[in-house]
């Protein structure tokens, strides 16, 4: 998610409730093959080992473009490349990339080649023959469900495909359809019954996931091997809990909305150290990577269910600034500290 999982989100969550995969923000392979644009996203491609495994998330149109970004992610050392072929947005799309890629399966297979040439001969040199670690996610169909995209995917072999069950003309204006799932578990083993079942390629629902007790349920019913979610991580780094020996706590405890504005402010901190200069005025505003305004789609999440919650999130949406935002919060704890 652009401009939502970047390196500050992800080091929040892999403090206080590492899930079992993460994946970065999606990049343009377009702008990681020129100069001008590798210079201003290498940033996005920034991790640390605490968040293993780290899935890089690419985009792209252009085979070139692809086989050259894919060698760059292999030579970083993200444990796996994931191809968006889903996106809705209009200006991924103009490029070939995101949803685009299911109107046009057969460049998009040319996608896919370059990633994993680009992957292997970077493996390759380092004397490491890996070679399944590219997978894809994608949408049901464009306007419509798509039976042969889904098929054809599925052909291929990947080591993991993610599916978004609404087709990119519904964008997310309906419920996901699960109900398509059990069909797309079906697929799968019908098209590689001579593959041994633990080497098949694992099916990621995606959509309409709120909590683990939901994930879980979704997985039992409807056959899938695992969830991504999305939008229903913002503002809970805690959200997958502690794994322990092993065993993921379902149901990890609420905060309490002191302890909610602490991480808040500790995710602030961190995002502002890492790409808007750190509150040094000396430095250019040039120099800034992303807007601290960036930071307001995370408050709206953070800032919810309590009682005072609504005032707050209309001081910390007039804010625009760490400062600000750092005099706000303080002031809001004290106050709780009064009562």
């Amino acid at each position: 998610m652009a401009n939502v999982t970047d390196f500050a989100f992800r080091s929040m969550f892999a403090k206080y409730g590492k899930p079992d995969v993460m994946w970065t923000e999606f990049v343009s392979a377009d702008g990681l093959c020129s100069p001008k644009g590798k210079k201003m996203l290498m940033r996005d491609l920034e991790f640390s080992p605490k968040e293993r495994p780290i899935v890089a998330q690419l985009f792209t149109g252009h085979s070139v473009a692809m086989f050259g970004a894919a060698k760059l992610v292999a030579k970083l050392g993200f444990d796996g490349i994931d191809i968006n072929m889903g996106c809705p947005d209009r200006s991924v799309e103009k490029q070939g990339g995101g949803a685009a890629s299911i109107k046009d399966p057969k460049n998009a297979l040319k996608v896919l080649g370059a990633a994993r040439n680009g992957w292997k001969e970077v493996k390759k040199e380092k004397g490491n023959n890996e070679k399944k670690f590219i997978s894809i996610k994608t949408r049901i169909g464009y306007n419509s469900v798509d039976w042969k995209w889904i098929r054809l995917l599925i052909e291929q072999n990947l080591p993991a495909l993610t599916v978004h069950l609404r087709t990119r003309k519904e964008m997310s204006d309906v419920p996901a359809h699960w109900e398509l799932m059990p069909e797309i578990i079906k697929l799968r083993d019908e098209v590689q019954a001579d593959i041994p079942v633990e080497e098949r390629t694992l099916i990621i629902g995606n959509g309409d996931v709120h909590s683990l007790p939901d994930a879980n349920e979704k997985v039992s019913k409807y056959g899938c091997d695992g969830v991504m979610i999305g939008r229903g991580i913002f503002g809970k780094p805690w959200f997958f809990g502690n794994k322990e020996l092993g065993v993921r706590n379902l149901k990890p405890e609420e905060k309490t909305p002191k302890e909610r504005l602490k991480i808040m402010f500790e995710h602030a901190k961190l995002f502002n150290k890492l790409y808007c200069g750190g509150g040094n005025a000396k430095k250019s505003s040039k120099q800034n990577h992303k807007n601290f305004a960036v930071m307001k789609k995370h408050f709206k999440a953070y800032v919810s269910g309590w009682d005072g919650a609504k005032e707050l999130r209309v001081q910390l949406m007039e804010a625009n600034a760490y400062k600000e935002v750092e005099k706000i919060v303080k002031e809001y704890i004290k106050n709780l500290d009064q009562k």
